[in-house]
């Protein structure tokens, strides 16, 4: 059993109250950080360099994005019932046709109804 005699721990005290210790704790951190940076600097360089921009595919010339398709479509007419059966959606047909032309604006606005929304201060159905 080793004891420690009174001038030994009046020197650790010494030292560490004087600031060395702290200055050499500070020196190794910087050390590390240092280290640190260069290492960092080795793995960059060994990395591959950034494509070029031509090597990057590019946008066609519309301003659509891909596999975006803009149409206007045609109604397609609701199919009469009897009465006695109810329309099933396996009796509807598609969305309509494709119309190369854009419909006027009154054709696309709502004729008849005027329902206002919840707060809207509208009159409701049935003006």
């Amino acid at each position: 059993m080793h004891t420690h005699t009174l001038g030994e721990q009046v020197t650790a005290a010494g030292v560490w109250q004087s600031g060395l210790a702290q200055v050499l704790g500070g020196l190794l951190v910087v050390a590390v950080l240092i280290g640190a940076f260069a290492l960092g600097i080795r793995v960059k360089n060994k990395e591959l360099p950034p494509p070029e921009p031509e090597s990057h595919p590019h946008r066609p010339d519309t301003d659509q994005l891909p596999g975006e398709v803009v149409e206007y479509r045609k109604p397609s007419e609701m199919p009469a019932t009897d009465g006695e059966h109810r329309l099933m959606p396996y009796n509807l047909t598609s969305s309509g046709e494709a119309d190369p032309e854009p419909q006027s604006e009154e054709k696309r606005k709502w004729r008849g109804i005027s329902s206002g929304g919840f707060g809207s201060g509208g009159p409701g159905h049935g003006d």
